[in-house]
């Protein structure tokens, strides 16, 4: 299983998130967003969620207003790939609550970093939701003793402390 990249979007085709696990030109990286979205957009919603572009196959399923799209060999289960878009969006979930398009735009490193705990070099790393939890878990409390670090040194560089 090799996912070759993955978007989200939204229904107006905004491109909110996209990661990339193999190495192109700005150019082809725009021109397979503009044909993917385009062909996604297009497809009504009992439509199957596979689709063929050039080599490869195309697996997108929408949540809400955000389109999941993953691009994948044409060897690849389709539907495993359908699984871990899944799994993303169920961490999503518990890290943001009710996760939304908000949430992604506001909060954009945390959506890459949660994408970069479950997969790696666009193969799943941890399948498992308490590792990845834990993982983001431990990030937030690095990142908060960091800020508060921050805070208070500059606190002691003005005179207040």
């Amino acid at each position: 299983m090799a996912i070759r990249y993955i978007i989200l979007m939204s229904r107006q085709g905004k491109v909110r998130l996209s990661k990339w696990f193999i190495t192109l030109s700005y150019k082809d990286k725009n021109k397979i967003i503009r044909d993917v979205s385009s062909q996604v957009l297009a497809r009504r919603p009992k439509m199957c969620n596979f689709l063929e572009y050039k080599d490869s196959v195309v697996v997108y399923r929408r949540y809400a207003s955000l389109f999941f799209v993953a691009g994948v060999d044409s060897e690849d289960n389709p539907l495993i790939i359908m699984e871990v878009i899944h799994r993303y969006v169920e961490q999503m979930d518990k890290y943001f609550g009710n996760v939304c398009e908000l949430d992604i735009i506001f909060s954009f490193q945390k959506a890459y970093y949660i994408l970069d705990e479950v997969l790696i070099d666009g193969e799943l790393q941890d399948s498992s939701q308490r590792g990845v939890q834990r993982a983001i878990q431990q990030a937030d409390a690095l990142e908060d003793i960091e800020v508060a670090q921050s805070i208070q040194k500059g606190l002691e560089e003005s005179g207040f402390i």
